[in-house]
């Protein structure tokens, strides 16, 4: 599958130029048939939003195109990366940070400068915990040895169930993780997930009695 996207981004020029036909050419025509079908639906419905654009916003999507062609290869995956983050949190996380985002815009030069330094500051690992959100993100450093090397098949669950979980239960959960050995860490996340949500208190309280 991960041939395929330069193949829908090439496309997807070629349909912004070709939108006031409402066709491709016999060469794109071709290359959007070897795509599979769910990436050829893709296609389809953004063709019909490109073919309700004015000449200038076509114009504009092109140049989007083009700068994120610019981009380096590192700089396009930490977009992809933010830009999934921010498809995983809740609709009050994103009204949140959007709100955030408008106080840092409003702020002086020199008071967005100072927060985007202390920001870089930080470890790697805990900025790209802020991905996770306002309120995961506050708590990845003691959470962090818990969502590390989270098979991908169990980290959508395993966020889903900390996202749901009360503050105080978090408070619990995070000294129960840093009393954990690494090696048993796998089977603690595998019990929270198996827990169901009515009994966590009681599932935490008995693994801090252990």
């Amino acid at each position: 599958m991960r041939c395929c996207k330069p193949v829908l981004g090439v496309l997807l020029c070629a349909l912004a130029a070709a939108a006031p036909a409402q066709s491709l050419p016999a060469p794109w025509q071709r290359a959007a048939e070897r795509v599979s079908p769910q990436m050829r639906e893709q296609l389809q419905q953004r063709s019909a939003r490109l073919g309700a654009m004015t000449p200038a916003q076509r114009e504009a999507f092109r140049q989007q195109v083009a700068a994120w062609d610019a981009l380096a290869p590192a700089q396009q995956g930490a977009r992809r990366e933010a830009y999934r983050a921010w498809q995983g949190l809740s609709l009050s996380e994103r009204a949140q940070l959007l709100e955030a985002a408008r106080r840092y815009a409003a702020m002086p030069a020199a008071e967005q400068q100072a927060l985007r330094q202390r920001f870089d500051a930080l470890d790697g690992s805990e900025r790209r915990g802020w991905l996770l959100g306002p309120t995961l993100g506050a708590e990845w450093p003691r959470l962090q040895p818990l969502l590390a090397q989270v098979p991908g098949a169990e980290r959508a669950a395993l966020l889903s169930a900390l996202q749901t979980m009360t503050p105080g239960q978090r408070a619990e959960l995070a000294t129960l993780v840093q009393r954990t050995p690494p090696q048993q860490r796998e089977a603690l996340r595998k019990g929270l997930l198996s827990a169901p949500a009515a009994n966590r208190d009681a599932w935490l309280q008995t693994q801090l009695a252990r």
